[in-house]
């Protein structure tokens, strides 16, 4: 087997960056490379030679490593990438742009530097190792990985649209949940008997108004305030028989966390804790102990959901809280952040995982109320107000064992997309392990092992 040396990128290619801002680009007849995958011209160049062009400070693209030959110049946000020494170390610079292509992840893991705007560190990126193996080795594998790397490009493309496609599937199963299409076969067999919370929803509703009655007079909530009642205007759609529309207030409680502090920062907060912190975004546990003050309104009942008011990067963060201490908080109290709304079902158990299925057909509708700020908010008033369509218990039952049962496919699917593109990827693999190894097949899949330890 062949032994190739191990340099750094600094030794194999010297490093100058760009010195174009796209603001300030005039178009020309030279190209201009910019980080992203489009180019653009200008009435000037810098640079008359082969060169690659590597973005290093646009976090969309960072880590995309670009070819040229000829006259260009490049933008600011990127690395022009040149031979070193041609004598000691020729390059083939189309070959080395596949390996960076394929080594993207792990150069940027290892080289970014930054939070808010990350960007790659220049010294870190000189002192990345990569193989080196001889001009001929390099010729003739080019053209082997160029082909390799359009299939996979093409696939990558193909693989983009089918999780469209899975996105928008899953979607349009929680809009035809919330519509009662999911159930229509149901209710033929199960029709509305009034006065049944089960089967007819206004029913459920004074159950509902019954339960909150009680806790008032208990002193455990306060009485709350009339609701306005709902105009023509606000009702999206036309529901199913034994279907209510009502505001979501009228479904349970709600509650502002508590908590200002960072349980991330501040580790002491969770030594013998019992209480769950339930954070924005995804479902967190912390894996210590519990968090040792209590900052959040109790739950009533066995399952619980906790819609955030904060959009990082525009995305409503909803996270469902159920009595499974992997996925969620447990039955009894929880302890939220000042960044998290809590729901408290007082209908049943199905009711907050139906909520979340509303709730993420409703983010596009509750964009609208959050203000034009580089943080997006929306209040606790907001989420209380929105207008509900209420099915019986019964049929949220069926609706939630039926949504889950489809969503449960289609992540199938997009499993099988994700292992395909996991293929692809190890084929690459295959052959530049070939390449830098001289290895005769390409049938060995483990990880090549070029990076940095």
């Amino acid at each position: 087997m062949n032994s190739w040396e191990r340099l750094p990128i600094g030794e194999l290619f010297s490093l100058e960056k760009g010195s174009l801002q796209s603001t300030k680009c005039t178009p020309g007849g030279y190209t201009f490379i910019t980080a992203s995958s489009e180019w653009k011209t200008h009435n000037e160049y810098s640079h008359d030679c082969e060169a690659l062009v590597y973005a290093v400070a646009a976090s969309g693209s960072l880590g995309r490593c670009h070819h040229y030959s000829g006259k260009f110049i490049s933008s600011d946000l990127c690395f022009i990438l040149r031979a070193k020494d041609e004598k000691k170390h020729p390059i083939n610079y189309r070959f080395y742009q596949n390996v960076f292509r394929f080594l993207k992840d792990d150069i940027v893991a290892k080289t970014k530097a930054g939070t808010s705007k990350e960007s790659i560190s220049q010294k870190r990126f000189s002192a990345y190792t990569l193989p080196y193996i001889d001009i001929k080795h390099q010729s003739y594998w080019e053209n082997k990985l160029n082909n390799l790397n359009d299939n996979i490009e093409n696939f990558e493309v193909e693989s983009t649209s089918q999780s469209s496609y899975i996105t928008k599937l899953r979607q349009a199963i929680l809009q035809e949940a919330i519509e009662g299409k999911l159930t229509a076969d149901w209710r033929k067999e199960n029709p509305v008997r009034k006065g049944d919370p089960d089967y007819d929803s206004e029913a459920l509703l004074v159950k509902i108004q019954a339960e909150k009655e009680k806790l008032i007079k208990e002193g455990k909530i306060k009485k709350q305030k009339p609701l306005a009642p709902i105009k023509a205007e606000e009702v999206p759609f036309e529901l199913p028989e034994g279907w209510v529309w009502t505001r979501l207030e009228d479904l349970g409680l709600f509650g502002r966390g508590k908590s200002k502090h960072r349980p991330r920062n501040d580790s002491s907060l969770f030594k013998d804790g019992k209480y769950p912190f339930v954070q924005t975004g995804e479902v967190a546990q912390s894996k210590k102990t519990g968090f040792k003050i209590y900052g959040a309104e109790k739950f009533y009942n066995d399952k619980g959901l906790a819609q955030s008011k904060l959009w990082p990067s525009g995305t409503l963060c909803i996270t469902i809280a159920a009595n499974i201490a992997e996925t969620g908080f447990l039955t009894f109290d929880a302890c939220f952040p000042d960044s998290v709304v809590g729901f408290t079902s007082l209908s049943g158990t199905y009711t907050p995982w139906y909520t979340r299925y509303f709730l993420s057909c409703a983010q596009d509708d509750l964009m609208k109320y959050a203000p034009a700020t580089a943080q997006k908010n929306i209040n606790l008033e907001i989420i209380s107000k929105l207008v509900f369509p209420t099915p019986p218990l019964a049929e949220q039952q069926a609706i939630v064992d039926r949504v889950e049962k489809l969503l449960s496919m289609v992540d199938e699917l997009e499993d099988q997309v994700s292992e395909r593109k996991e293929q692809s990827e190890q084929l690459m693999q295959a052959v530049l392990r070939e390449a830098f190894e001289g290895k005769p097949t390409i049938s060995d899949n483990k990880t090549l092992e070029v990076n940095n330890a």
